[in-house]
């Protein structure tokens, strides 16, 4: 139930609480302590939740329009400007950075792919 805790164990720690705190604030505390348990659980939930609309959103998010505007526009001033937002998103979601950066070197990668298809067939 609890791990290695069994119901003997649970029992001599129910005791040892009921002479400490008494049977009228035992009561209140159960009760706070649940309250606390529950609010965990409910933060532990939304960050997670909202960590994993982040990721989808980062996957959803289409990155060739990031590799075709860097390709398109050579000027030294906007590819310095490229790199930043790519960065930004590949700190929280380090798997979704990936693709992006094969996104940027898949123009190169279709003529080598296509050799060993040709050859192949």
């Amino acid at each position: 139930m609890f791990g290695s805790i069994g119901m003997p164990e649970l029992i001599i720690i129910f005791v040892i609480a009921l002479i400490i705190f008494g049977p009228r604030k035992l009561p209140e505390l159960g009760r706070s302590l649940g309250k606390s348990i529950g609010e965990f659980k409910r933060a532990s939930n939304d960050l997670r939740n909202t960590l994993e609309e982040e990721i989808r959103v980062e996957e959803t998010k289409p990155p060739e329009p990031t590799s075709t505007a860097a390709s398109t526009t050579p000027s030294s001033a906007d590819n310095a400007a490229t790199p930043e937002p790519a960065q930004v998103p590949a700190t929280p979601t380090a798997p979704a950075a990936e693709p992006a950066a094969p996104a940027a070197s898949d123009p190169a990668e279709p003529p080598p792919s296509q050799s060993p298809s040709n050859s192949g067939a």
